[in-house]
């Protein structure tokens, strides 16, 4: 896949042994993966400085080694050593140079919720009959970004690619990395505020992606985001902008939508059909971002309905499961105001002919704002809910103001953590088969532990 020169040229580094033509199939970050006649690249963390893993990278057979110092350990004089002034950043080189390679389509979807599943849904719709590379999960950051774009090969087609931020630069960082043709923002909302502050300071951190965009350089914007549609609106060059919505002058527009049967239905285009299975209304707008690429794309919309019909959706996002003859939506990949004001409207369109109960972790990285916004949404709670657990520091809050407007005391109730949730859940509440149970918080409270074995 690469030489050892094209290395050093990448990553602007110093070969320190080795021959600049030797060859390397790959890149690793972690010793325990790394294959033979990969380069083993020693990032350092927080918590880890992959330095401290060389002699355990060699004897997997490694060819090269990037590193940040030199350790002073005995290397075999047939592996390559180049020295890289921070390995990070070479990561981040080494996947620029690989994308640079490929004359192929990259879109880039970023925003403050959906955008996982937006670009889940992009790689869905391209890769009925062409190969599509795409981060997997939520690697969205300096470190998986980087590592998805190094895979790129010349059978690809396209690359669909989620950025993710928590501080400005990261977007532009990334993007400069990714060189996308199209970006894709889903919306400006209330997530990450400890470092970005407030909404416009999202707004400017997920707009530096369209700075950052190649020929034909088209953006595609949701028009029902206050902020975006005030973007598009601007726009001075409007035909490489595309927007989407269920406002009707959007460029894709969603009308109809309804839940039935456990499936979200609408219409885009007035007559085309759509169907997904979830139970959240918000994902008719991380359709519609993929069914605007698709259409870019020439794909015609029986062509991407059908395809879409047959999309699942990933672990964690409103999935409807059972668990221990109970049902519940599990909810529990992340959580901001945002999120979890979908998740209650997703709860309250379910019918259920018992009790709905939510069981509600900390919403973090909310900055100065995290108290408001914890009893703020107090109010949606008590209009959707009978039963709220509230799980951590600031839940505490959002139960303290349910309680003020009117929610029964003898409803509420608190724990410190998830494991403390479940056993409280299963144990003291002991809710029944009839109810349905949302379950939703950030991803540091690990809210899925309840539903461990």
């Amino acid at each position: 896949m690469f030489s050892v020169g094209e290395i050093v040229k990448a990553t602007g580094g110093i070969l320190v042994q080795g021959d600049f033509k030797g060859k390397i199939c790959g890149i690793s970050t972690d010793s325990r993966k790394s294959k033979p006649q990969e380069a083993f690249l020693a990032l350092k963390g927080n918590n880890f400085n992959g330095h401290d893993f060389i002699e355990e990278s060699l004897k997997s057979g490694i060819s090269t080694l990037v590193l940040e110092r030199l350790t002073g350990r005995l290397i075999p004089t047939d592996v390559a050593v180049i020295k890289v002034k921070d390995t990070t950043e070479a990561l981040g080189d080494i996947a620029r140079f690989q994308r640079q390679k490929f004359n192929l389509p990259v879109i880039a979807v970023t925003g403050s919720n959906g955008k996982t599943t937006t670009k889940d849904m992009t790689a869905w719709v391209l890769s009925s009959g062409a190969q599509v590379l795409k981060n997997e999960g939520t690697q969205n950051n300096q470190i998986g970004l980087p590592q998805t774009l190094i895979q790129l090969t010349e059978k690809d087609n396209f690359a669909v690619v989620e950025i993710g931020t928590n501080h400005f630069g990261e977007v532009d960082y990334l993007a400069k990395i990714a060189k996308p043709n199209i970006g894709l923002i889903t919306n400006i909302g209330l997530s990450h505020l400890e470092f970005l502050y407030n909404l416009r300071g999202v707004l400017k951190e997920k707009l530096s992606l369209l700075d950052n965009l190649a020929k034909p350089a088209f953006a595609i914007l949701n028009a029902d985001d206050k902020l975006l549609k005030g973007i598009i609106t601007q726009s001075n060059n409007r035909k490489h902008v595309f927007s989407y919505g269920i406002d009707e002058k959007s460029d894709f527009c969603a009308s109809g939508i309804k839940l039935k049967n456990g499936k979200l239905e609408f219409k885009v285009g007035s007559k085309f059909n759509f169907a997904l299975s979830t139970l959240g209304y918000y994902n008719a707008y991380n359709a519609l971002g993929a069914i605007s690429v698709g259409r870019i794309f020439g794909l015609s919309y029986p062509e991407i309905s059908s395809r879409l019909a047959t999309f699942k959706f990933p672990k964690g996002r409103l999935n409807l499961i059972e668990f221990k003859g109970l049902k519940f939506i599990d909810d529990t990949y992340n959580s901001n105001p945002f999120s979890l004001k979908a998740a209650l409207s997703a709860l309250n369109a379910v019918k259920c002919k018992g009790k709905k109960i939510l069981v509600m972790g900390d919403m973090l990285e909310l900055g100065k704002q995290k108290e408001l916004l914890h009893r703020q949404i107090a109010r949606s709670i008590t209009n959707t809910c009978d039963f709220l657990l509230a799980v951590g520091g600031l839940t505490r809050l959002t139960a303290q103001a349910a309680e003020k407007i009117g929610f029964k005391s003898k409803n509420i109730f608190c724990c410190d953590n998830a494991l403390q949730a479940k056993d409280f859940l299963f144990n003291k509440m002991s809710p029944k088969a009839c109810d349905l149970i949302l379950v939703k918080g950030s991803r540091s409270m690990k809210m899925e532990e309840i539903f461990s074995a």
